[in-house]
């Protein structure tokens, strides 16, 4: 490629940038003009070296903020010339560097932030749009998606890539199931649009894929009708068994709209187990409570919290955590996450045990969530899940001390945790915190890695996607 002044240039043997070919030596190439910013600066590198989790930190040489899916096209295209790795970062809620790529090119999504179309036949978005605006946008249509993630403050592209879990995935699938048609750019640079009937082999790798097929640019989703309120239910229970039995009578007849379950410290440093449950409605319409909280037989000694909000705020409900956290300085301490699929058979003999060798402190400020899940809602090819049909994800989301020997005591949590789970059948969740060397990756894949490694070949056969998952070496 002609060398340009006006162009950032790459050398490819020393593996350099350039910030104008006027600096590079004769050897470096131009790098491909973009619509958007292709920045090579400090500030903006460091950003794209951090995540929410604030335990890996990974450089990148560059940074582009695209102006369409075309840049990626272009960037994608040089990188594959020049043996360049990419990745795409949304709004960095990742725990442990998946979207960071040392030396490599980050893509920052938030630049693509469009809402192109809303209608009863779906939401067409870019994929930095934050959930929180498609769904403001779509409750001026009446419409909703069918599931929402408890923290709306992700962008669509990204839950994407992982599957994407709230409390109306037990009824209706990852967010991910929830997808009408895609637009990506391949591994090789190629801009496809693709849905279950075109392209539907690259469809529905990328979705749950982890970033290693394509980087989705755009996505078409699937909207149904939204109430106006939600009627909600906390049911407080003090032993697991029957926390856990209620949270499986809910899920298996579908009786509420969102249903998960929350542990929470109770007196004397004992444990309260809730049910956190929903039921949506526009007025004059009403629930029925007697027959919605039929059967469930939360403690007598603590009454039902019930309280009608509107439909926004409750998927909203985590929104003032957060602006506390924010405040307190904790959101941006480390945050090794745990989140594992269980069989449900195996459930409450792991939750208790894990709550057991956590300290109270640790439980406390953490937030330890348990969503019920049916296998056969589920779609996604590469998210792998426990082979019972009756599942659930339970999460320990804490937040470690500013210390070294903070963060590692609760890394060896994680590990020892995983191996227990794994033990019990149990499957990682992909946005964990959770070390994974190649080997363990085949072992999460199982069969499956096979096609896995050949849709690899065929999408991304330079591997230059998104290699902070570590799937491959």
């Amino acid at each position: 490629m002609p060398r340009s002044p006006r162009l950032p240039a790459f050398e490819p043997h020393t593996r350099t940038w350039y910030v104008s070919a006027e600096d590079a030596p004769p050897t470096a190439v131009s790098a491909p003009p973009f619509e958007g910013e292709f920045v090579l600066d400090a500030p903006s590198r460091r950003e794209m070296a951090e995540d929410f989790g604030h335990i890996v930190h990974r450089m990148p040489a560059a940074v582009l903020r695209p102006a369409s899916a075309e840049d990626i096209v272009r960037l994608v295209r040089f990188a594959n010339a020049h043996g360049i790795q990419v990745s795409m970062r949304g709004q960095a809620h990742s725990p442990f560097g998946q979207a960071q790529v040392e030396g490599g090119v980050v893509i920052d999504s938030r630049s693509l932030h469009r809402i192109h179309a809303i209608s009863t036949q779906g939401a067409v978005v870019d994929a930095g749009v934050r959930w929180s605006e498609l769904l403001r946008a779509t409750l001026a249509h009446e419409l909703t998606p069918p599931v929402l993630t408890g923290f709306l403050e992700l962008s669509v592209g990204g839950t994407l890539c992982v599957g994407g879990v709230g409390g109306a995935t037990y009824r209706y699938g990852f967010q991910a199931d929830n997808v009408l048609a895609l637009e990506v750019v391949t591994g090789q640079g190629e801009r496809i649009e693709c849905s279950a009937t075109e392209h539907p082999e690259l469809f529905h790798s990328v979705l749950g894929g982890l970033g290693q097929f394509a980087l989705i640019t755009r996505a078409t989703l699937r909207l149904q009708a939204a109430p106006t309120t939600s009627r909600t239910y906390h049911l407080t229970y003090s032993d697991s068994q029957r926390w856990i039995e209620a949270l499986r009578l809910a899920a298996e007849d579908e009786r509420f709209d969102s249903l998960k379950g929350k542990v929470v410290p109770g007196p004397r440093g004992t444990l309260s187990y809730l049910l956190i449950a929903s039921k949506d409605f526009t007025p004059p319409q009403s629930p029925n409570d007697p027959e919605v909280l039929r059967g469930l037989n939360p403690d007598a000694s603590v009454a039902p919290v019930i309280a009608n909000e509107s439909y926004f705020d409750w998927m909203n409900q985590l929104a003032p955590a957060v602006a506390r956290l924010e405040k307190s300085g904790a959101w941006s301490q480390p945050h090794p996450w745990f989140d594992v699929f269980l069989p449900a058979s195996q459930t409450r003999t792991f939750v208790d045990e894990a709550l057991a060798s956590l300290p109270l402190e640790d439980i406390a400020q953490a937030f330890v969530l348990l969503y019920p899940v049916k296998r056969e809602r589920l779609g996604c090819a590469f998210i792998e899940v426990p082979t019972e049909q009756r599942l659930f994800l339970f999460d320990i989301l804490r937040t470690a001390a500013p210390t070294p020997a903070a963060l590692q005591r609760m890394m060896g949590d994680n590990q020892r945790l995983h191996e227990r789970a794994l033990g019990l059948g149990g499957k990682k969740y992909a946005i964990a915190a959770i070390p994974f060397t190649p080997a363990d990756w085949r072992e999460y894949f199982g069969p499956d890695w096979s096609l896995f490694e050949q849709r690899k070949a065929r999408f991304d056969p330079r591997h230059i996607l998104t290699p902070g998952q570590g799937i491959f070496a």
